[in-house]
């Protein structure tokens, strides 16, 4: 540790310099409109590096230093999530033993997964909108400190027998999860956007869907050798031993982030305007304008087109197909094959052991196969193998006699399809919007769930009996989930048409935006012509920030829009006609929520409350 902190006051404080340096200069450059696709772009670190007198093999020392920096940070994100996700995935296989020992129908299990995802329906873009003011540090330790104080309540109502406070204890515990997860997915985004994004975002997120895994296969094994709340006592150390390990990367996290080069945050850029106020006011002024800018309205997700809207409404099915299957097919399984409970909760915990091997190499192959298509063509993939293994399940039991071909096809499709779903939003909204489009998808994600888990709790109680799930409740629920996966199949086929024709992308290309353009050059896309204004060329180093008497701050980019073509005004109407959809969706998006919402705390007054039966 101490050979990775050598000369680094020095060097850190040049970067942060240097960074806002950079930000000055660009601040009204367009490049946060753009859909960056190319990964491999230097960064501010690597540019430093590079311009500093050092030799070739002290280049690469440096990069090796950063590479060893990124490596702690990314133990240090990955273990921020393992407390929720185990605690998460704890109540399918007890699901029998909680009905027969506290007396729990379908409908009051399905409030108790649905109490977790009901608060993720708006806590994910709340989440966003923190992260973006607070910074990503501050706001992961509210988001664990929150989740470890409602897995104490959940196990406090474990212990009580009372399912109202396990509801409550899930409830508080579902305002952290989500923001948590965007959260962390936003902070692997800014320490390895240049430096292989899809395997690191996949190592971050098998960390958490590893625990998953863990608590779905060992929840029953500890109840029958340690008794029934084992499970809660396991799940609630972790809460905290994830608290922990938050403490730890927040005391680190300026070291992090300075040692590996990491984009600057909001806070990070406050933070440096107040130190260069007391030497030049209108650099600090500049650069809390640059902080600000950073902030996104959430009413602006109207803008981004018909291929964000494709990608919320595939969110929203995604919700409905997987999240509730796997809390229900433990009991699905064992009431349909007539296995035991052990046996049912063994075989339904390798639903979630495809992660653990297929993240790793979906994110290596996205990083490596550079057609725009590929997330949308594994993506179809996938639905299709989720859509062959409800099919499955859907035939006759004493045709099949085995639920293995099932699991088998549903792991493969369901072990890589979440990573795509984070992968994929870089390449369908400007980088600017990536932490609150993030905040949309896991808020519709869970809004899909929360709907669907509630109403397949009804529909189980309305066919069958309270503990047990009869034969054509579950034919019923079966042939609803192969519905649900046949459209979210359509659905990811017309989000790949809406990416393929998506006209953000045609500006992020190199010979669109170079970065160092001259003041005689013209730059072109389809629609327009962009002309420099009149202005001396940028400079390098600690003078690039430097506002000189002569032109105003920030002066080097300024660029005159032309229009190219009468064609201009029917994009123009091409243009209000995305925002009034993006309207029309972001009002159905709101609805579904609130219906969520409506039909959570209905169920729950009849189930729960006085006119429980």
């Amino acid at each position: 540790m101490t050979g990775l902190r050598s000369n680094s006051p020095e060097h850190d404080s040049q970067y942060r310099h240097t960074a806002c340096d950079n930000l000055l200069a660009n601040e009204l450059s367009d490049e946060s409109e753009c859909i960056v696709t190319d990964d491999e772009n230097d960064t501010v670190m690597d540019v430093l590096a590079a311009q500093g007198p050092s030799s070739g093999e002290r280049l690469k020392a440096a990069k090796r230093r950063a590479a060893s920096i990124r490596s702690i940070a990314l133990i240090c994100i990955c273990s921020l999530s393992i407390g929720s996700h185990y605690a998460n995935y704890i109540l399918g296989p007890l699901k029998s033993r909680l009905q027969r020992e506290i007396g729990a129908s379908h409908a009051e299990f399905g409030l108790l997964i649905a109490a977790y995802t009901l608060n993720s329906t708006w806590t994910p873009l709340v989440g966003g909108v923190l992260a973006s003011r607070l910074g990503t540090t501050v706001t992961s330790i509210l988001a664990t400190g929150i989740i470890f104080l409602g897995q104490v309540i959940l196990l406090i109502g474990d212990i009580w027998g009372d399912v109202r406070l396990m509801v409550l204890g899930l409830f508080v515990f579902g305002i952290g999860v989500s923001p948590l997860s965007v959260v962390q997915e936003t902070i692997i985004v800014r320490f390895f956007k240049s430096h292989g994004l899809g395997v690191s975002m996949a190592l971050g997120l098998v960390a958490g869907k590893g625990a998953s895994f863990v608590a779905a296969s060992t929840s029953y094994p500890l109840t029958e050798h340690f008794g029934g709340r084992a499970p809660f006592y396991v799940a609630t150390f972790l809460a905290g031993l994830s608290v922990v390990v938050n403490l730890i990367y927040l005391a680190c996290s300026k070291w992090l982030v300075d040692g590996t080069g990491a984009e600057l945050e909001a806070p990070d850029i406050e933070e440096e305007a107040q130190r260069r106020e007391l030497i030049d006011i209108s650099e600090a002024q500049a650069l809390e304008k640059v902080a600000k800018k950073r902030h996104v309205d959430i009413r602006q997700v109207v803008k981004l087109g018909d291929a964000f809207w494709a990608y919320v409404s595939l969110n929203v099915l995604c919700g409905m197909v997987w999240a509730p299957f796997i809390h229900l097919a433990p009991n699905l399984i064992e009431n349909r094959y007539g296995l035991s409970e052990e046996a049912a909760a063994t075989q339904a915990s390798y639903l979630l052991a495809g992660p653990i091997v297929l993240y790793p190499l979906c994110g290596f192959l996205i990083d490596n196969i550079k057609r725009r298509s590929i997330v949308t063509d594994v993506l179809c993939f996938t639905s299709l193998l989720t859509l062959l293994a409800y099919i499955w399940l859907s035939l006759s039991p004493a045709s099949t006699q085995t639920p293995i071909p099932a699991i088998i096809s549903y792991a493969l499709g369901h072990g890589m399809s979440p990573l795509l779903l984070a992968i994929i939003v870089p390449r369908i909204v400007p980088s600017k919007y990536v932490s609150t489009a993030l905040g949309v998808h896991k808020s519709l994600e869970q809004t899909g769930s929360t709907l669907f888990q509630t109403i397949a709790g009804l529909l189980l109680d309305e066919r069958g009996s309270k503990s047990k799930i009869g034969p054509k409740a579950a034919q019923h629920l079966i042939n609803t989930f192969v519905v649900l996966n046949v459209l979210q199949f359509i659905n990811v086929v017309v989000l790949g048409y809406f990416q393929k024709r998506n006209p953000l992308i045609h500006h992020c290309h190199p010979e669109h935006h170079p970065q160092n353009p001259s003041p005689t050059t013209t730059l072109h896309n389809d629609h327009h012509s962009f002309s420099p204004l009149p202005s001396a060329a940028p400079t390098h180093g600690r003078q690039s920030s430097v506002a000189s008497e002569d032109r105003p701050l920030l002066h080097d980019y300024n660029l005159l829009l032309r229009p190219l073509s009468p064609q201009s005004s029917r994009e123009g109407l091409d243009a209000q006609n995305v925002i009034r959809r993006g309207r029309f969706m972001m009002i159905i998006c709101g609805l579904l929520i609130a219906s969520a919402w409506i039909l959570f705390l209905g169920t729950a007054w009849f189930k729960l409350g006085t006119h429980r039966n």
